[in-house]
């Protein structure tokens, strides 16, 4: 089982964090213009042009296309993994939706976001959702965790590379604020 650290693995867990936000917030981005709202895309945000107003429901069809989308990457990534053999660089894709996950659920303390956003709306709790949602993605990490005998040194070292590529991301779009779509 190979479970070595080495410079592609660190390249595959930073493809594994630009693919998994830009997807995330790509499908926030279409959800808002297929509603008919014009939209900014950038590194860890989607925001609607000034002025409009979309209806209550519309807000949660567009907080939830991200998670969902999220949740079907890692499902996706869960039963491939699942169904066929080790793959450690298809493990970051699961990796980094469980930790963007758990991060958004986390900052609901700082600011509702997505899933937070919806148990607000849905009078269920900020918190509700998000704890489904991280436990479920939590889930598959562990079960094939355990599948593969996946060592603490290999969690380790994925958990810091996915932590520090996400942060770049998510400070750079906060500092450089760069317009993607």
């Amino acid at each position: 089982m190979d479970q070595k650290i080495t410079f592609k693995y660190i390249l595959a867990g930073a493809v594994a964090v630009v693919f998994t936000w830009m997807l995330h917030e790509f499908t926030h981005w279409i959800t808002s213009e297929l509603l008919g709202y014009k939209a900014i895309m950038r590194l860890n945000s989607v925001s609607g042009i000034e002025g409009q107003n979309p209806t209550a429901w519309h807000q949660v069809y567009i907080s939830a296309a991200g998670p969902l989308i999220t949740i079907i990457q890692a499902i996706t990534v869960f039963y491939l993994l699942q169904s066929r053999f080790w793959n450690k660089y298809l493990y970051t894709l699961l990796f980094t939706a469980f930790y963007m996950r758990l991060l958004a659920g986390l900052m609901n303390f700082i600011n509702p976001n997505d899933e937070g956003r919806i148990g607000l709306f849905l009078e269920i709790g900020i918190f509700t959702l998000p704890l489904i949602v991280s436990g479920l993605l939590f889930y598959l990490v562990y079960t094939i965790s355990k599948k593969y005998a996946l060592n603490l040194r290999f969690h380790l070292w994925t958990t810091l590379i996915i932590m520090t590529i996400s942060s770049i991301l998510i400070l750079t779009d906060q500092f450089v604020g760069i317009n993607v779509l």
